[in-house]
């Protein structure tokens, strides 16, 4: 089981600001954001890939990078 949360953009994309998912112990970034496209459709894809996980104490966007308890999914900030 993985915490996910979401913030920003992709928050409202999914309509909601965590979930939990049931992955597999050995699952990435990639098969987190295959999960998500086949649950919210396909139009989220763009999104998924520029946006950057919060692993522990980690930011990435490498695909292949394990996933842990919990993951912050993170699109691009904008400042003003």
């Amino acid at each position: 089981m993985v915490e996910v949360r979401y913030f920003a953009a992709i928050a409202d994309a999914v309509g909601k600001n965590s979930e939990v998912l049931d992955l597999p112990a050995t699952a990435t970034v990639g098969d987190l954001r295959t999960t998500l496209s086949a649950t919210y459709g396909a139009k989220l894809d763009p999104m998924l890939k520029v946006c950057a996980y919060l692993i522990g104490d980690e930011l990435t966007r490498d695909a292949t990078a394990p996933l842990t308890t919990r993951v912050d999914v993170l699109p691009p900030f904008a400042g003003g």
